[in-house]
């Protein structure tokens, strides 16, 4: 049956435009809007009275007459179309294509918001996996269908590591290939062009799907942008039982246009004039990974946020760190110091390591290693503090061996090259070598047999 079509506008404001309200009218409803030259746009509802419905257009309202635009609810939401011909694709926001290439052959499409995970079917993470990232496998591991976001600031090398990441994830355990799924939201070109090269250039291309919502399309693209690059995830998982990572960068862009579209729609401001549904909303894309019952696949998230004034207590990173597992956290200190990757040891953390890592799994040792990792770093933190007051020359001689401690620690288990692939023995045997700088009773968190069998 042929969707009616209406005409006439009651206001346009931004991207959002007011229409009557007609019966059948759902949420989330895609709409088609057509202007006086049969230009078509396309929009979706996002709120709905008894009189008007508000919708949101992906694009330009340029052109939009109120009198003679003609529009059409299409009594569905908002669908990405789908298939095996995803992989080695680019799309934009939108699910479009955009490498040249003619859109993908199939008959399936499925709705961009997905659907909510039965809590009681999902399958808790365990499996680790290895990106050949010391900061990462040997401190703050990742775990398949786990969301560990890293948290960033501008200028830090944020995307370089997600890229390696891509580039060399994998489970040690298992034959099994990771695909990946990138979401770019607000990129601009420069960046869009790293990653699409950089896959290229290693080979990865051919596992990778990427939406890419550019810093010149329409803001409001970038609401659409995660949300198409999850669907593909969910039907490459769970119907096509791959394990996909989903790197998403920015989710502080996402997050802006969200608060430009709220601000429009003149909703009450929260927190820094985000929208009171922040939370809910981030964890509506944020919970879109795991494992469920009845699937070989997996979805495991890696979504990136550039903090804002690299202010880790901002509502984004703040929130973000309540919904999901952890969080790497990059620092500028260890940047300015040349260090690659320069991923903070005290803040970053990894809620799901301790069910991934351990005898079968990676190493007996791992647990204990990287307890005591953490440790000693702290303390050097603190024997740096008291040295810039009294002056290195006035600390004891265990002092002055935690600080040889501390740098060799940054210097060789924190940095690496951005093409240097380790195994999580190749991290765990570094761990220990630097442990060597400090006396064997200072290792308190490692059990003695542990000690003697990897302390050479």
């Amino acid at each position: 049956m042929n969707a009616i079509e209406y005409k006439g506008l009651t206001s346009v404001d931004g991207p959002i435009v007011v229409l009557k309200r007609t019966e059948t009218v759902f949420y989330g409803e895609t709409v088609s809007v057509r202007d006086r030259n049969g230009d078509k746009r396309i929009g979706r509802v996002v709120d709905i009275n008894e009189e008007a419905v508000i919708v949101q257009i992906f694009g330009d309202t340029t052109g939009l007459d109120l009198d003679e635009t003609r529009y059409e609810f299409l009594d569905k939401p908002l669908e990405l179309k789908v298939g095996e011909d995803l992989l080695g694709r680019i799309f934009n926001g939108l699910g479009q294509p955009v490498d040249g290439f003619p859109p993908i052959v199939s008959s399936k499409r499925v709705n961009v918001n997905g659907n909510p995970i039965n809590p009681f079917a999902r399958v808790y993470p365990r499996d680790f996996i290895q990106t050949g990232i010391s900061a990462i496998d040997g401190m703050n591991s990742l775990v398949r269908g786990q969301k560990l976001p890293i948290f960033s600031g501008n200028g830090l090398p944020h995307n370089k590591l997600a890229a390696q990441i891509i580039r060399q994830a994998k489970l040690i355990n298992s034959d099994e290939k990771f695909v990946m799924v990138f979401a770019g939201m607000g990129i601009k070109y420069d960046v869009a062009k790293f990653f699409s090269d950089s896959f290229e250039e290693s080979g990865v291309l051919s596992n990778v799907v990427m939406f890419q919502s550019l810093a010149d399309a329409p803001s409001i693209e970038r609401i659409i942008t995660p949300r198409c690059a999850l669907a593909a995830a969910e039907y490459l998982a769970f119907e096509k039982g791959m394990h996909v990572l989903v790197v998403m960068t920015d989710m502080t862009n996402y997050c802006e246009a969200l608060r430009e579209i709220s601000t429009t729609r003149g909703e009450v401001p929260g927190r820094k004039g985000y929208p009171g549904y922040l939370y809910s909303d981030l964890a509506e894309l944020y919970e879109r990974a795991g494992r469920i019952k009845g699937s070989n696949g997996s979805i495991t998230q890696i979504p990136i946020l550039s903090m804002p004034n690299d202010d880790i207590s901002h509502p984004i990173p703040d929130l973000t760190g309540y919904i999901t597992e952890g969080q790497i956290v990059l620092d500028r200190e260890l940047y300015q110091k040349g260090l690659y990757p320069p991923v903070s040891g005290l803040p970053s953390l990894s809620r799901l390591m301790k069910d991934g890592i351990g005898e079968g799994m990676t190493r007996e040792d791992h647990a204990s290693l990287s307890s005591q990792l953490f440790a000693s770093y702290s303390k050097v933190k603190t024997i740096r503090n008291l040295a810039a007051i009294i002056g290195e020359e006035e600390l004891s001689e265990l002092d002055v061996q935690y600080l040889s401690f501390g740098e060799k620690f940054e210097q060789e288990f924190l940095n690496q090259d951005e093409n240097e692939n380790r195994s999580i023995e190749q991290t765990l045997d570094i761990g220990w070598k630097i442990l060597r700088e400090l006396p064997v009773s200072e290792l308190t968190r490692i059990k003695s047999e542990l000690i003697e069998k990897y302390l050479k």
